[in-house]
């Protein structure tokens, strides 16, 4: 009888003990949206040059797939004004338009990053800013120094083709756009870095403006997250370029933003549509 217990002990034992062999790891899966069916399955646009050196690029479209709980989206500089009139109209209509893809990705399960540039202290009692603050912060690593190439359009004059100079116009993030719930708020790349690290959030979707000054340039933003390892993903048809007709390309309005979207494809990261993203969370 007692070594009929002795061995029973021992099966029980040895059912307890992971696959792995290890002591002590944990008993829930090590990737639970996985389990739970939460992948994202996302059309992406880059562009390769296939013939390094020949100045000849083409565009090539291709599916990631994206777990959920590794993706975030961050939100740039949708600001409440702009000191370009022109500008500021456009920003409305995208907010209008941004609004409830936010919806649906947060009712998804996404992280939403709020990251309005120069107002954040607007939100200094909000309880999305108070949690961000809370976070652990975590050193990024060594920058990749990735080339950073000049960009196809001339935007040396501040890119407004409405005529207005600078002023600094906004007060705090178009309300267009919800701040609510598990959303946070920070400007700070090192805060949202450290937030991801923590989270291990390795895709982040990027949409707001400016294209080829915020979006690219801001600590947060593609280039500084790019060379800190992490995967971004620029939602083109959410972002609008700082670019007048009057400059170098001298193409319109639409197709400077254009010029700056395939650059970014290029040279940092792929693209995708908020379509595509809708879509993607709705299966």
């Amino acid at each position: 009888m007692r070594r009929r217990n002795a061995a029973l002990a021992v099966l029980i034992l040895m059912a307890a003990i992971p696959a792995t062999g290890r002591w002590g790891a944990a008993s829930a899966p090590s990737d639970p949206d996985s389990a739970n069916g939460k992948i994202l399955t996302l059309k992406l646009r880059t562009r390769i040059e296939p013939f390094k050196g020949s100045g000849v690029w083409r565009e090539l479209n291709f599916e990631e797939q994206i777990p959920v709980h590794s993706a975030a989206i961050v939100i740039c500089d949708m600001w409440n004004n702009h000191w370009c009139s022109g500008a500021a109209a456009r920003v409305n209509v995208l907010a209008r338009k941004m609004a409830p893809i936010i919806d649906q990705a947060r009712a998804g399960g996404i992280q939403i990053i709020h990251a309005p540039s120069d107002v954040v202290g607007f939100y200094s009692r909000y309880p999305q800013r108070i949690r961000m603050l809370q976070i652990p912060p975590a050193s990024p690593p060594a920058s990749l120094n990735l080339p950073d190439p000049p960009l196809p359009i001339d935007d040396s004059d501040g890119g407004c083709d409405t005529g207005e100079k600078f002023h600094q116009a906004w007060s705090r993030e178009n309300p267009a756009i919800t701040i609510t719930g598990s959303d946070l708020i920070s400007a700070d790349g090192k805060e949202i870095y450290s937030l991801l690290a923590q989270r291990g959030i390795k895709y982040l979707l990027v949409m707001g403006v400016h294209a080829n000054f915020c979006v690219l340039n801001r600590p947060f933003a593609i280039k500084q997250m790019t060379n800190w390892g992490i995967h971004c993903i620029l939602v083109r048809d959410l972002t609008d370029s700082m670019y007048n007709p009057k400059d170098r390309p001298y193409v319109t309005h639409s197709e400077g933003t254009e010029l700056v979207i395939e650059y970014t494809e290029k040279y940092w990261c792929p693209s995708t549509l908020s379509t595509d993203l809708a879509q993607a969370l709705s299966h």
